[in-house]
């Protein structure tokens, strides 16, 4: 029996793929900070360990006797008081994971990436063929970008590592954190009055969980491969999600220069309040970057299919339903 550590494994991402791991017979231990809080949160039979991706020693003992690593926690583009938890957990926690899988010799190092670390023009389509050399405009991206060069540089120290680069990830999850599901819940129950502009790619979680778990059976050493669906603007999907919950409207967009004003002046006073902006710098710049990935490499090497938006939106609505979380 295959043993596996994911990280994690409580999110939109490491959810569904411990389900498959446990569903096919693999030992799966997953890295979790509260194991009393994460216990209704994983799947039945994952094992519990106790720990912090950045800490180099609950990563040590975690990973003991465990021959495949899926990665797949990460802090995700949000305000924070303090930018430096950035750094801590997607830039030291990979490291620290890094180190471990090289300390033990796994077999397989799966590293959830991101779109953000390649070179694009906004609007146009871009593949995995360019990594972008500068440094991106937020502290997300950017600790993203160093992330994923520490795994690239841990290839020549011999690790066997693939690089999966979802979009939004949108779908079933045990929670309902902060990301692309908030947005699609507050939209069908009208708590967004207007819409920024822009929008952003997306890919249903099932179908990320998927390309993780093929890549990790059969990609080469070094592959990588962007699991994305298509680019869809906040009134794409608002419109979308009329078509799942009727009593949902498509708010009014509003314009980027009002949008640039709103964040700049609400990130001003998040200094003094340490609170979050109501329009977060970065999360703007997320939505005006234009990002078209497309993944047909994935679908060539990892028979991979995405799900289109109408229906993965269906699935994940029934699933909100079933947890009470369009309930006024």
């Amino acid at each position: 029996m295959t043993q596996v550590l994911i990280t994690g494994a409580t999110g939109t991402v490491g959810h569904p793929i411990s389900e498959r791991l446990i569903a096919r017979g693999d030992g799966v231990r997953a890295l979790v900070r509260s194991p009393e809080r994460a216990r209704a949160l994983v799947p039945d039979g994952v094992e519990l360990a106790a720990g912090d991706v950045s800490d180099a020693a609950s990563v040590d003992a975690a990973i003991e006797g465990c021959s495949v690593v899926y990665h797949c926690a990460g802090l995700p583009e949000q305000w924070r008081e303090d930018v430096g938890d950035f750094q801590r957990v997607n830039v030291e926690g990979t490291r620290n994971l890094v180190d471990a899988a090289l300390a033990i010799g796994v077999e397989r190092f799966v590293y959830t990436s991101t779109i953000d670390v390649f070179a694009w023009t906004p609007g146009e389509p871009f593949d995995e063929t360019t990594i972008d050399p500068e440094p991106r405009p937020t502290h997300y991206e950017r600790s993203k970008q160093e992330a994923d060069r520490i795994v690239v540089a841990a290839l020549d120290r011999g690790l066997p590592a693939v690089f999966l680069h979802p979009a939004g990830v949108y779908g079933r999850a045990p929670v309902l954190a902060p990301g692309a599901n908030e947005v699609l819940a507050q939209l069908a129950k009208r708590e967004i009055p207007m819409l920024l502009p822009g929008g952003f790619p997306v890919v249903y979680s099932e179908d990320v969980a998927d390309g993780h778990l093929t890549a990790a059976d059969s990609a080469p050493v070094g592959g990588r491969y962007i699991l994305s669906e298509a680019y869809y603007t906040l009134a794409d999907m608002a419109r979308a999600v009329q078509r799942q919950a009727p009593d949902a409207k498509v708010p009014p967009v509003m314009p980027f220069a009002i949008a640039r004003a709103v964040s700049a002046v609400g990130e001003r006073i998040a200094k003094v309040t340490k609170k979050p902006p109501l329009i977060p710098r970065g999360g703007l710049y997320f939505l005006e970057s234009d990002s078209r990935p497309v993944s047909a490499h994935a679908q060539k090497e990892l028979d991979w299919t995405p799900t289109s938006f109408d229906d993965g939106l269906a699935r994940t609505f029934a699933h909100f339903r079933e947890r009470g979380w369009l309930d006024a």
